[in-house]
């Protein structure tokens, strides 16, 4: 693989991470409520996903992906009512002061987060899609070898991490503008429709 094709993967990758959807407001909303207590496991989970999606595209998985589309359907609307669940845990949240190192998750553990993301990840087949569009342009997947994959799957592992971080860093120092009870419940509210946004988007996918 050449060294233009694969920074023109990682730039349009990184562009395509970055593009608001579901994923990126589920990253805003939680880390706006919750600042960076579980962001890890809760990124992992769209990383795995995507290196999920891009091995089957790079392997010639699609036709296998659309077979099995019933199992994709229970999947979307899995990860839509754990995004409705994160959402409820938001809106019923105690009003407590984002400094006052009390607003932990107590219910989510990190196993729970990655799982959830992964489920929404493997939910969406447009990740695949994007992957079978963009992959050609890059190199002929026909004759990819294990070295390319490797080299792809490391841009991956690179890029979204550190796209989705630099919102959850972002949101979370919004976050600290927050101090009265009043408005932690209204910064926990409004990250709860959110996320139910979120849901809904998935779900109607």
């Amino acid at each position: 693989m050449t060294l233009y094709g694969l920074l023109l993967f990682a730039g349009v990758y990184c562009l395509a991470v970055a593009s608001p959807g579901p994923g990126v407001a589920a990253v805003v909303a939680r880390s706006l409520a919750r600042g960076m207590q579980g962001a890890p496991a809760f990124i992992a989970g769209f990383l795995v996903g995507d290196l999920i999606w891009f091995a089957f595209a790079a392997t010639g998985l699609a036709a296998l992906a659309q077979a099995a589309y019933p199992v994709f359907v229970a999947i979307k609307y899995a990860g839509a009512a754990y995004l409705l669940y994160l959402a409820y845990r938001l809106w019923t949240a105690p009003s407590e002061r984002v400094d006052d190192g009390k607003g932990a998750d107590r219910g989510n553990r990190p196993a729970q987060l990655f799982l959830g993301t992964l489920a929404l990840t493997l939910a969406n087949p447009k990740t695949m899609i994007f992957f079978l569009a963009l992959l050609p342009t890059v190199v002929r997947l026909e004759t990819l070898t294990i070295a390319g994959f490797v080299e792809i799957a490391l841009v991956i592992c690179v890029a979204l991490p550190l796209v989705l971080g630099a919102y959850a860093l972002a949101a979370t120092r919004a976050r600290r503008l927050f101090n009265s009870p009043r408005a932690v419940r209204n910064l926990n509210r409004s990250s709860g429709v959110a996320m139910a946004t979120a849901a809904v988007a998935v779900a109607t996918r």
